[in-house]
């Protein structure tokens, strides 16, 4: 009964707070605004929004507490348990991210790519609804946003223009279009409530995040909250969008010329394109998971695979420039014109959505680089030496190692060629889980330490692991072959570049040999086992 009372009180608390802070927003918002009619919207609008979150918080909070109340630790019954609170409070979630969209769907989304450091519960549910079931515009609020970016309604600007999106996003929906010349384009339209609430909408999921951690001090994503409210403005400008993709794809052309051709980024029409609007080339493709689609172009997924990593090893490792949003809507893929071998066309990626890039200085993605060829090569020592470097300390590089390969520490410095690959069978998922689940405190104290852009890097490999394991159903050798190889070479490059004397300079160039030995050793063995699967004499 006092837990109960108890937890009726923390209830209460954050309804209260909830509304109080909801009022402060809103009083602020009126205050300053010069537009009465949308300052009316933000004081009807904002208050019902941070009520309908502290109520969810508390409801969350309430399930877990007295659910698992007095439940031992490691019982059956407390795991069966867990799971159906961990289903509950994931279904909460995902409706309160859909009924106040926006910057929430954006959170969603984010939940839904940490796979393995949220509960598999959550992150199976935000997967599957957040990134194909947005909110949708209506076209009268897109005429809204023509008229006052570009003056003209859409029939004014387009001798085409279809009402209905062809997909919708957190922050925006795309509309198909053709332009005066005839060409076919994509039309990118921000959400009119975005500039509106963004402000206020990340201040309530502040709260709420602040609240949790509070009450359970283990559940600690103020980390996330943090880096959307760095990284959300530059995400509704949509000209930083247009310019991160031109820089993208002059980054491939000067420091990766033997790929540039096979990764894409659609045009920008500069002059129909503003901070909420934006024009671009429309593309044709198969989206990135859709493996049936990429086989009817002549496509074979494994080679889209292999053209996934080694695009993103280049950015991570050797650009320092990298797309951070690469979940399965925002990858296409479709055929080099003019490249086939035996009927099979060569693969070519097109790259969407530019929002959301981060930059690595030079030390933080040299030491990254060096971190996966250690990892690549199962060596403890370099393994410890970078994470601790990177900020994962003396006592969690361990952690932090299973996090990047999604292996145990056994798995991680196991000497056998294939020692990170993930079959994706029920087994490996199932340790996996069991990993996450064990090391949850420790995996949220390492996320406090870990620097934001690292944590940018951890989504974007879960990212594409996602995307590898819908291509090959897990993980290959072939992928941690092309990482090792790019990440050698962007370790050896700095240390080529630092080298000064001519016995540093020798050192390099025999460290250099011994790398491409490991490499062809490595590939040697993967043709080996390559073969062996083909021959069809083999033991089963």
């Amino acid at each position: 009964m006092a837990a109960r009372s108890l937890w009726r009180s923390r209830a209460k608390f954050l309804a209260v707070a909830g509304t109080a802070a909801c009022g402060g927003a809103a009083g602020a918002v009126v205050a300053t605004s010069d537009d009465p009619a949308t300052a009316l919207k933000l004081c009807t609008v904002v208050p019902v929004r941070l009520a309908r979150d502290a109520a969810t918080a508390a409801s969350i909070a309430f399930d877990y507490q007295y659910s698992l109340l007095g439940l031992p630790e490691g019982s059956e019954e407390r795991s069966r348990v867990k799971h159906e609170v961990h289903l509950r409070s994931a279904v909460k979630l995902q409706e309160l991210c859909f009924r106040n969209g926006g910057i929430y769907i954006k959170l969603g989304q984010h939940i839904g790519q940490l796979e393995y450091l949220v509960p598999e519960e959550y992150v199976k549910t935000m997967r599957e609804s957040m990134l194909n079931k947005c909110p949708v515009s209506s076209y009268d609020q897109v005429r809204e946003v023509f008229k006052k970016e570009l003056g003209e309604t859409p029939d004014k600007i387009f001798t085409e223009f279809d009402p209905v999106p062809i997909a919708s996003a957190s922050l925006a929906q795309v509309h198909v279009a053709r332009t005066l010349d005839g060409r076919k384009v994509a039309v990118k339209v921000q959400h009119t409530h975005m500039t509106d609430t963004a402000a206020a909408d990340h201040a309530t999921v502040d709260l709420i995040v602040n609240t949790l951690h509070r009450i359970f001090p283990s559940f600690d994503y103020r980390w996330l909250v943090d880096e959307m409210s760095e990284s959300l403005p530059k995400e509704l400008d949509f000209l930083v969008e247009a310019k991160n993709s031109e820089k993208c794809m002059d980054n491939f052309r000067k420091l990766s010329p033997h790929i540039a051709d096979f990764v894409y980024a659609p045009k920008v029409y500069w002059n129909l394109s503003t901070s909420k609007l934006l024009i671009m080339e429309f593309m044709d493709g198969a989206q990135i998971n859709d493996v049936k689609a990429i086989q009817k172009l002549g496509i074979r997924p494994s080679e889209v695979s292999t053209l996934v990593s080694q695009a993103f090893a280049e950015m991570m490792f050797k650009h320092g420039f990298v797309h951070c949003d690469p979940h399965a809507a925002n990858l296409l893929v479709r055929p080099m014109p003019s490249r086939s071998i035996f009927g099979n066309k060569k693969p070519q990626l097109v790259l969407l959505d530019h929002g959301l890039y981060k930059e690595l200085d030079l030390s933080t993605r040299t030491n990254y680089a060096a971190l996966w060829k250690a990892l690549v090569f199962a060596d403890a020592k370099a393994i410890k030496e970078n994470s601790v470097k990177l900020g994962a300390g003396e006592d969690l590089y361990a952690l932090f190692a299973g996090i990047l390969t999604m292996r145990p520490w056994n798995r991680v410095v196991d000497p056998a060629v294939d020692h990170l690959v993930i079959r994706g069978s029920d087994s490996d998922r199932s340790e996996l889980q069991m990993y996450a689940s064990h090391y949850f405190s420790e995996i949220s104290e390492l996320l406090r330490r870990l620097p934001r852009v690292i944590l940018l890097m951890l989504k974007t490999n879960d990212c594409l692991r996602a995307v590898n394991n819908a291509l090959l159903q897990g993980s290959s050798l072939e992928t941690f072959l092309v990482i090792g190889k790019i990440s050698s070479e962007a370790v050896l490059e700095a240390k080529k570049y630092e080298a000064r004397s001519l016995v540093r300079r020798l050192s390099v160039w025999l460290e250099e040999l011994s790398v491409e030995a490991r490499l062809f050793m490595m590939q040697l063995a993967l043709w080996l086992l390559q073969l062996r699967k083909a021959l069809p004499w083999r033991t089963p």
